[in-house]
């Protein structure tokens, strides 16, 4: 009983939070310069973090500034307030999320960039996007496997997105994602979002679960040039595998 009172209430914090959210995008946005934006989605992911009990543990060196294309494996609809927690990028995310209740508004208010994964040839117009985006020095952040794993490995990344860092010239920089049990350090499914899992009941066990860590360890920049992407990308899995053995 205990547990969902406690619960309930982080729920009601994060959802004034995401109010929140939801006004300053609308109507404080349009006065503030991309660098002020970057800075208040930071502030309010590491917030959202704090009131729904989980604690942001950051191991290596976020990227200080852009062209960068960040990669990560992908447990969770937490991820990304999680990684916009550690440093503001712009992800790329499947097209529904933008007509998502709240959600989507604040998705485009980060600066997330939409794809249509149902069609193949929206990939090329995703990948000239970001090539446009990190000529003009943004940061763009993607989950390679494409879809949400279980934690426990990873899935084989798609090599389709990483064209955009060999066309900019952008280095790539490989990061790990895991959520632990603050106590114990041991890796927590409280917060999973895969295959038939809901989303309100993974919202739910993640709220009702004991305080959590949010662990990111960033790796080192990689150089694009002379890079072969199908290649790479393999070499990119087992860079993250590693990074994510070293979260433990």
């Amino acid at each position: 009983m205990l547990h969902s009172l406690k619960a309930g209430w982080r729920l009601l914090r994060a959802v004034a939070h995401a109010a929140s959210g939801w006004w300053t995008i609308r109507f404080t946005f349009p006065k503030l310069s991309q660098p002020e934006r970057n800075a208040r989605v930071q502030a309010w992911s590491r917030r959202m973090l704090e009131l729904m009990g989980i604690t942001l543990v950051v191991q290596g060196t976020p990227p200080a500034k852009g062209p960068m294309l960040l990669i990560c494996n992908h447990l969770s609809w937490l991820d990304i307030t999680t990684i916009h927690a550690a440093r503001h990028v712009r992800f790329v995310s499947k097209s529904d999320v933008k007509g998502w209740p709240l959600i989507g508004t604040l998705s485009t208010g980060s600066g997330t960039l939409y794809i249509e994964r149902e069609r193949r040839r929206d990939a090329l117009r995703v990948v000239h996007h970001m090539t446009d985006a990190l000529r003009s020095g943004d940061l763009i952040g993607v989950f390679p496997e494409g879809t949400t794993s279980d934690g426990r490995g990873l899935l084989p990344f798609h090599a389709n997105l990483l064209q955009a860092s060999i066309s900019s010239g952008a280095p790539v920089l490989p990061a790990a994602l895991r959520f632990a049990d603050a106590a114990t350090g041991e890796t927590s499914q409280a917060p999973r979002y895969i295959d038939d899992d809901n989303l309100v009941v993974s919202l739910w066990n993640t709220l009702r679960a004991p305080p959590l860590l949010a662990i990111v360890r960033f790796g080192e920049p990689q150089d694009p040039h002379g890079r072969d992407r199908r290649a790479w990308a393999q070499s990119l899995h087992e860079d993250v595998q590693q990074l994510r053995r070293e979260t433990h």
